[in-house]
C-alpha cells in the first residue's frame, strides 16, 4: 500500500496533474534494465538509444500520428525484484518539441540502482504506475527492455498474466549480447496482449536502431492488429 501511494505521488508531483479529458493514443511505459550484467557503458548505450529514438523524425510522427495526437511516457530503470526506480513521470507527448525535450531529460538522467534480473517486478511496477496515469489511453503498453532471463522474484509469466488480464500490452526488447537465446525467453514468459511483439537488439551497439524501429511500430498499431 506504502508502495502504491508513493507512486501515485510519483506520477502527480513530478509529473504534474493533469485534466482528465487530455487523453491520448497511448499510454506507454519504458522499463529499462539496470541490472548487474549492464555495465556504464552499456546503461549509456541504452539510454543513449532511447534518447535518439525520440529525436527520429519517423518516431515523433508515429507519436502524432493517431486520432489525440498524443501520447504519454513513464521511463523506468529496473534489477532485482525491490529494485525499481520511475525515473521519469508520466509525460504527455503532443509536439515534436516535447518529443525532444524527452529525449533530453532521458539522457541526462542517472542510473539509480544495479543488482539481480527481476523481470516480474518490472511488470508489476509498471502496471501499477499504469493504475495511476493520469491520462486516458485509448492503449495501455509496457516495453521491457532488458540482456537477460528472470532471476530473481516470482516468475516473469505470472507477472506477464496479470498485466494481460488487465488489458495491457507487454512488448519486449531482448538484448541478445549476454544471452543469445534471450528472445526465445521473452516471446514464451514476458510478451502478452492484443498485437505483442518483440524487437530483438543483437547487442547493446544496435539498440538504437532496435528501440526507434520498436517504438514506432508500437505506437502506430492497430489495437488487435
Amino acid at each position: 500500500m506504502l508502495r502504491r501511494f508513493a507512486l501515485i505521488l510519483c506520477c502527480f508531483g513530478l509529473g504534474g496533474a493533469a485534466p482528465a479529458d487530455r487523453a491520448v493514443d497511448v499510454a506507454l511505459v519504458l522499463a529499462v534494465d539496470v541490472s548487474s550484467s549492464v555495465d556504464e557503458a552499456r546503461f549509456r548505450l541504452q539510454q543513449s538509444g532511447y534518447a535518439a529514438a525520440f529525436r527520429s523524425p519517423m518516431v515523433q510522427a508515429a507519436l502524432l500520428g493517431g486520432t489525440e495526437h498524443a501520447v504519454s511516457i513513464a521511463y523506468v530503470q529496473w534489477a532485482g525484484a525491490g529494485s525499481q526506480h520511475l525515473v521519469l513521470a508520466w509525460t504527455r507527448i503532443d509536439s515534436e518539441a516535447g518529443a525532444r525535450a524527452l529525449a533530453d531529460r532521458i539522457e541526462a538522467s542517472e542510473r539509480l540502482d544495479e543488482g539481480s534480473t527481476s523481470i516480474s517486478g518490472a511488470i508489476t511496477f509498471a502496471r501499477a504506475l499504469l493504475d495511476v496515469s493520469p491520462y486516458p489511453a485509448g492503449r495501455r503498453i509496457i516495453d521491457v527492455s532488458g540482456d537477460g532471463s528472470n532471476n530473481s522474484g516470482r516468475m516473469a509469466h505470472l507477472a506477464r498474466d496479470e498485466a494481460v488480464a488487465a488489458g495491457i500490452t507487454v512488448n519486449g526488447l531482448p538484448i541478445l549480447a549476454v544471452e543469445p537465446e534471450l528472445d526465445r525467453y521473452y516471446r514464451d514468459n514476458v510478451i502478452g496482449g492484443p498485437g505483442a511483439f518483440l524487437v530483438p537488439a543483437k547487442s547493446f551497439e544496435t539498440f538504437a536502431t532496435a528501440i526507434t524501429d520498436k517504438l514506432v511500430r508500437e505506437v502506430a498499431a492497430v489495437p488487435g492488429g
